[in-house]
């Protein structure tokens, strides 16, 4: 079995490892990690290597394992992830709203109401008063889920 496998490097070394570099870089497409990435351009490496150097099966080895924890390492110092969902998201209106002023709809009742805030109307929920009347002054202090959460003003 195992001359099958040394057998089968040394005629198509620089293939199985283009396959290999291949089957890594479709498996980070799929799923976004960022770190098959680096795994699947040493496997790339190692293709060339094997090919121009001659490298046997172990040394291959080792220069994937070397490559991958290097280039790995070397991501993570020289490139942060700045890739992390930001803050400040252009899509995530509601949370801009923090800190915004606006009006009370109708009366709260249990805490629970509606308020008009940057020509929206909202779901809001007070954050410590019980009640307030329609027409007060709110200020948004947080968000929960798709309700601001407000206090009067």
């Amino acid at each position: 079995m195992m001359n099958a496998v040394s057998d089968l490097y040394a005629a198509h070394a620089f293939w199985l490892w283009i396959a290999a570099a291949a089957a890594l870089l479709a498996i980070e497409v799929a799923t976004g990690s960022g770190w098959l990435l680096w795994a699947a351009a040493s496997a790339a490496v190692a293709a060339f290597l094997a090919r121009f150097l001659g490298l046997s099966l172990p040394e291959a080895l080792l220069a994937f394992a070397v490559l991958t924890m290097a280039s790995s390492l070397l991501a993570r110092r020289y490139f942060p992830r700045s890739l992390r969902a930001q803050d400040n998201d252009i899509n995530d209106n509601i949370s801009r709203l923090v800190g915004q002023q606006g009006q009370a709809v109708a009366a709260f009742r249990n805490r629970v109401g509606r308020v008009f805030i940057d020509g929206k109307e909202w779901a809001a929920e007070l954050e410590s008063a019980e009640r307030i009347d329609a027409g007060a002054r709110v200020e948004v202090v947080g968000v929960d889920g798709a309700r601001l959460k407000v206090r009067p003003n």
